[in-house]
């Protein structure tokens, strides 16, 4: 173990979530090596996610759509910088070509091939490859050795002040005081079999906007607008007294979290946002389907609860997401009921 490290580089191109569960290493390495300079590389359309975050020096941003040209030139900056140490939490070609030749680097183990043994032949060896820990905490473990450990903090996402004001004002003006806790609802992920039913959502969130007395606020990005407009129909014609605000496509990833601010409680996907919602410690109900805990992404850090479907033999298909169920039938998403997300919900903004 060092003493000390002077100067560091942290690789994770994207995407939404895995930036966010990036936090906790950051903010720990932080109070582990006072004085270190910490330089945080990512792709520009997420940069802000890290922009923010007192515990980084620099953010070094790669085109969205960069060029091998543009990686090679990239490259050439990263050993003129003499790091002392790249932590490698990406672990792709490009993350790996970066870090080869520095002074010292660490990767992340993503327990590929336990993962692979889940998702093909439904075996479970995660015990034997070092466990299942979440993906924040695997982050952890590339920096160990260092004696950086979890302080317990959770996740955490910086949103400056003009940012909360201008939200905090557009919520307003549309009728959504400050004393107000909204019901927040992230109906959308990127990958469309890990994505509860749209009348389900609908449903639910104005079952819990009736019983809080609560407006519901609805959270994507430009591409899922068209779902929310149907989701924000559905709960309207199920009760019209409730207020449904879309706020899809018209927020950025730190507007969304200054909105969820608002939120009492956020009814989500296995999706970026749903991180964004840890971070910004709200509670949480989300909704696994082909996915499952030994990935790594339940809610890290906040109270939280998973309605998940324990007994389906085909359960995990995909780490990660797909197109629509590979066996036709969806029961990983269509056989999770309302009144048991509803209970899940009400559970946790009763404790309060």
């Amino acid at each position: 173990m060092l003493d000390s490290l002077n100067k560091t580089l942290i690789i994770r191109f994207s995407s939404v979530g895995d930036i966010v569960l990036s936090s906790l290493l950051v903010r720990t390495l932080r109070h582990r090596f006072p004085q270190i300079h910490i330089d945080f590389l990512l792709k520009s359309e997420y940069a802000d996610l890290v922009r923010y975050n007192p515990h980084v020096n620099r953010v070094i941003e790669f085109p969205s759509r960069g060029s091998l040209d543009d990686l090679m030139r990239l490259r050439r900056a990263i050993r003129s910088e003499r790091y002392d140490l790249i932590v490698d939490i990406h672990d792709s070609l490009r993350s790996r070509l970066l870090a080869f030749g520095a002074r010292r680097s660490v990767r992340i183990d993503k327990r590929k091939v336990a993962r692979w043994m889940l998702v093909n032949f439904k075996r479970d060896v995660y015990a034997s490859s070092g466990g299942a820990p979440g993906v924040a905490e695997r982050y952890l473990e590339t920096v160990k050795p260092f004696g950086v450990r979890d302080d317990g903090g959770g996740l955490e996402l910086l949103v400056p002040g003009d940012v909360r004001e201008r939200v905090g004002s557009m919520l307003q003006a549309r009728g959504i005081r400050p004393e107000i806790r909204a019901i927040g609802v992230c109906p959308s992920a990127r990958h469309a079999n890990k994505m509860w039913l749209k009348e389900r959502f609908a449903g639910t969130a104005a079952a819990l906007a009736r019983r809080y007395e609560a407006p519901v606020l609805l959270f994507g990005s430009a591409q899922e607008t068209s779902r929310c407009v149907e989701i924000a129909a559905m709960a309207e014609a199920e009760s019209p007294a409730v207020r449904v605000l879309n706020l899809a496509g018209s927020l950025s990833l730190l507007e969304t979290a200054a909105a969820m601010d608002h939120c009492a409680l956020v009814l989500t996907n296995d999706s970026g946002l749903m991180h964004i919602a840890a971070a910004r410690k709200r509670k949480i109900v989300a909704l696994f389907g082909p996915t499952v805990r030994q990935f790594g992404f339940f809610p890290f850090g906040t109270d939280s609860t998973v309605v998940e479907h324990p007994d389906l033999p085909c359960r995990p298909c995909t780490h990660i997401g797909l197109p629509d169920c590979p066996r036709g039938h969806f029961r990983c998403m269509k056989e999770l009921e309302s009144r048991t997300v509803l209970h899940a919900a009400t559970d946790l903004l009763d404790r309060q």
